[in-house]
């Protein structure tokens, strides 16, 4: 069993930063493809960015492109997501995925490839 908690999330003007963090409890996270994604109200979940086991597969959302940056620490069982230049549309619950397969594939996108999930973070970005 994975568990998973972010922290991070918070109120911030448009064109700031913030640096949401997701840990993991348990063993095997170093083999773990890690993911973001985020839900706004009244939306889909979406996803947002991806890291494989070794950084060497890191995928993102177009939206979010030159904007944010996904890393890790398997030595501390952390992924970090570095927001910056947040804009009123990156307003949204932010969450963090497990998929222990840790296959990188077409479908690393899809949310329903993710088995464990944290409850989120909130952020706002006021325009």
């Amino acid at each position: 069993q994975v568990q998973l908690t972010e922290s991070g999330g918070g109120v911030v003007q448009a064109g700031g930063s913030l640096k949401l963090s997701c840990a993991a409890s348990g063993h095997g996270f170093g083999g773990y493809f890690m993911a973001w994604f985020r839900q706004a109200p009244g939306k889909e979940r979406e996803f947002v960015a991806a890291i494989n086991w070794n950084a060497k597969n890191i995928q993102y959302a177009d939206s979010v492109k030159g904007r944010f940056t996904i890393s890790r620490y398997n030595a501390e069982n952390t992924v970090w997501l570095q927001m910056n230049s947040l804009k009123p549309e990156d307003t949204a619950v932010y969450f963090c995925a497990a998929d222990t397969t840790s296959t990188v594939s077409d479908y690393n996108h899809l949310a329903g490839e993710y088995e464990y999930w944290g409850p989120g973070t909130r952020v706002t970005v006021s325009s």
